[in-house]
């Protein structure tokens, strides 16, 4: 809608992850180094918490767009609350592996011989598990197995996990002892600060095709921090509702006073869709 009015070449604030609008704020820029650090490790298991919508996927997106040049099988698993069996089906799956009809056995063969031929044609093999908060103990202890196949020198299988901040209580488990013995980074992402949020706001904007239209005046970027408390999916709603209305009104330039209006409008749909019948 607001696209042609205001000349962008695509929507700036989309929800869906994308690694071209990656924002290198503070927290994710020392995200994305551990990441890359695990990755030169080649061994162990990676662990980035975040709240929801603060970016770890669009962060794991943008590595992965980092090792197109590399030799390296991935793979990405959006976790349920999978029993271990069940695990092992959807990372076979994601390998695309063979796994329908399968004993655990026969799994665990597949998903060897899999990671041994990737050796022989030396690529490496990633793993990444989003929503890990949602996997049960002995889901996780079923995956941290996996990482016992092994070469002469180096495991044959590298994860990352990636979860909410209640993930981190799950590790502090003393069934998950093993688990976090072969970790070798942890970093949570926390949200971004006032004045990165007009940076990540500026960010998207440019990379859409800004050409200074709306004019977005000073205070407004207080009102969008409060708001969202510096997660970015909010921001992205946020500032997607404030195009929209801007479009509407035909304004050229966007302040405090929309901005309110359009965190009042969205405080109204969040308490009719919460209020009792």
């Amino acid at each position: 809608m607001y696209l042609a009015y205001y000349g962008f070449a695509e929507k700036p604030f989309q929800l869906k992850p994308d690694p071209n609008f990656f924002f290198p704020s503070r927290g994710h820029k020392r995200a994305a180094a551990y990441l890359e650090y695990g990755l030169s490790q080649e061994d162990g298991f990676i662990i980035i918490t975040g709240d929801v919508g603060a970016g770890k996927t669009t962060l794991m997106r943008y590595l992965f767009q980092k090792l197109r040049q590399e030799r390296v099988a991935a793979a990405q698993l959006v976790s349920t609350r999978l029993d271990p069996d069940d695990a092992l089906r959807m990372v076979a799956a994601a390998f695309g592996l063979s796994y329908e009809g399968l004993s655990k056995a026969a799994l665990l063969l597949e998903l060897e011989q899999f990671m041994r031929k990737c050796e022989r044609e030396s690529t490496r093999v990633l793993l990444v598990v989003d929503e890990a908060q949602n996997l049960l103990p002995q889901t996780l202890e079923e995956l941290r197995m996996l990482s016992n196949f092994q070469s002469d020198n180096r495991p044959l299988l590298q994860t990352f996990l990636l979860g909410q901040p209640e993930f981190r209580r799950t590790l502090l488990g003393s069934q998950m002892q093993q688990l976090r013995q072969r970790g070798i980074a942890t970093y949570h992402l926390g949200p971004l600060d006032q004045a990165e949020t007009r940076a990540y706001i500026e960010h998207r904007l440019q990379k859409a095709g800004w050409n200074g239209s709306p004019v977005l005046q000073d205070e407004i970027f207080e009102v969008i921090h409060n708001f969202s408390a510096g997660i970015p999916r909010k921001i992205n709603l946020f500032c997607d509702r404030l195009l929209i209305m801007g479009c509407l009104e035909e304004l050229q330039t966007l302040g405090k006073a929309e901005a309110n209006e359009v965190m009042l409008d969205i405080q109204k749909e969040f308490d009719l869709a919460v209020s009792p019948e």
